[in-house]
């Protein structure tokens, strides 16, 4: 029993079963119980009447009515004084001759049933004390046949079971259904799930409802969508990362032996050792990324905060990155009105700022503006980079705090990221109780804007 519609129509059959079983059985004794609590008190009545008429009309002609009227299913014998048998019913006497013992025994004050065990005895009795005067008394005693509680007991029985039988056949009927509209999606999203942990992301499930099931396979949907656009990443992140690694080695190992050759110049060897350091750096800085990515996905940013004066620091970082921009002929502007102590780790502060400004940077024209801007608001520290660079597209400003996106998908070394500078910046501004937001106008520009 390892698929869940056997279990589920098992555990279904076996409850509905007791359940019905029960009830069955319930509405089933009840029923016999009535039909023979029925039989006694008209048998009780009826002998009662009989006892009745005879005390107000006794003759041998009332004697010879009542043991004509109960011929049939019933019978009578009217006892007289010291038992003897004023009339019966019973014109072969078997039932005297079967109960003599009982109708000699008699000592009642009141009337009585006898013998009620009708599955044991073909009668059900009952006894009727009379008294007319001194010399005539005695009883009115009623022979009930079983033949009809019997007959209505076993038909009870065959429309009990027929019942029981078409609930068994409707159990299967729900059964089926139920497996139509209840484990086949919940099949499907298994199949789904298997080919998802063997890589196969493009699967589809149908429409179940809105109820959990539809949850659970939109669920299983989006999580497919999610590996798959992951995969298709990191595919492309990998892509790049070879590309961007090949690059600088070979500037490194081409100008590496242009530069240890013999007859040239100062100027010559001074333009090679340049060129190699730039590639160089730019080597350190994606092993950088890379370091940075590792720690993403194992937790292991930590922050250690403390309590600095903003100016100073803000004012150092714009002295570090002002070489390079100068060099793109880009300018950075600093706005720092007021000075203030800010809480947070200056570590990963200048990791966030700088990972900004180098954003900035990449995506900026020649001759363009960046502004660098810090101030309070509300009790918050607010720190937003601004350019007037490519912008992004609005349909790509969802993803682009993700790990491994790219607006950008091509790898020029002058304007393609790796998708890791913004990614790491969100994880240190939430790391720091803080957030971060972006507004974007394609062709005009964009600012981060950073609240801790």
């Amino acid at each position: 029993m390892n698929r869940i519609s056997i279990k589920l129509a098992a555990y279904f059959f076996i409850s509905v079963l007791i359940m019905e079983t029960s009830l069955i059985f319930y509405l089933h004794q009840n029923i016999i119980h009535a039909r023979i609590d029925e039989e006694y008190s008209r048998l009780l009545a009826d002998g009662s009447n009989h006892r009745d008429v005879l005390e107000d009309h006794y003759s041998d002609m009332t004697l010879k009515h009542i043991a004509l009227m109960e011929i049939g299913e019933r019978e009578v014998v009217i006892t007289g004084s010291q038992g003897i048998i004023a009339s019966s019913s019973d014109e072969n006497n078997s039932i005297i001759q079967q109960y003599s013992s009982l109708l000699n025994d008699l000592d009642l004050d009141e009337d009585r049933i006898l013998v009620s065990d009708w599955k044991e005895s073909a009668y059900i009795i009952s006894a009727h004390p009379y008294k007319v005067d001194s010399g005539h008394s005695g009883y009115v005693v009623m022979f009930q046949s079983t033949r009809s509680i019997e007959q209505l007991v076993s038909k009870l029985n065959l429309h009990f079971g027929l019942a029981g039988g078409a609930s068994g056949i409707a159990l299967f009927i729900i059964y089926a259904i139920l497996s139509k509209f209840l484990t086949r999606p919940l099949i499907r999203m298994k199949e789904a799930t298997e080919k998802l942990s063997q890589g196969e992301f493009d699967v589809s499930l149908p429409f179940v409802g809105n109820d959990e099931l539809g949850e659970l396979s939109r669920s299983i949907q989006k999580l497919a969508s999610d590996l798959e656009r992951l995969k298709t990443e990191r595919n492309e992140f990998l892509a790049s990362i070879s590309h961007e690694l090949s690059t600088p080695l070979t500037y490194l190992i081409g100008y590496s032996k242009v530069a240890m050759r013999q007859g040239l110049n100062t100027d010559e060897r001074q333009h090679y050792l340049t060129i190699i350091a730039e590639e160089s750096d730019r080597m350190k800085d994606l092993v950088k990324n890379l370091l940075d990515l590792a720690k993403m996905d194992e937790t292991t940013f930590t922050v250690s905060k403390e309590s600095f004066w903003i100016r100073p620091f803000i004012e150092d970082l714009h002295r570090l990155v002002g070489p390079s921009y100068k060099l793109k002929k880009l300018r950075l502007d600093l706005l720092c009105n007021e000075d203030f102590q800010i809480h947070a780790d200056p570590l990963r502060l200048e990791q966030i700022v700088l990972n900004l400004l180098d954003n900035a940077y990449k995506y900026s024209e020649e001759d363009t503006n960046i502004t660098l801007e810090v101030y309070k608001d509300e009790g918050k520290s607010v720190i937003s980079v601004t350019d007037v660079g490519i912008g992004i597209p609005p349909e790509d400003i969802g993803f682009i705090f993700e790990k491994l996106y790219r607006v950008e998908k091509s790898r020029s070394r002058t304007s393609g990221g790796s998708g890791i500078g913004l990614a790491i910046v969100k994880e240190l501004v939430e790391a720091h109780g803080g957030s971060i937001q972006v507004e974007s106008s394609l062709g005009k520009g964009s600012t981060f804007t950073v609240k801790i």
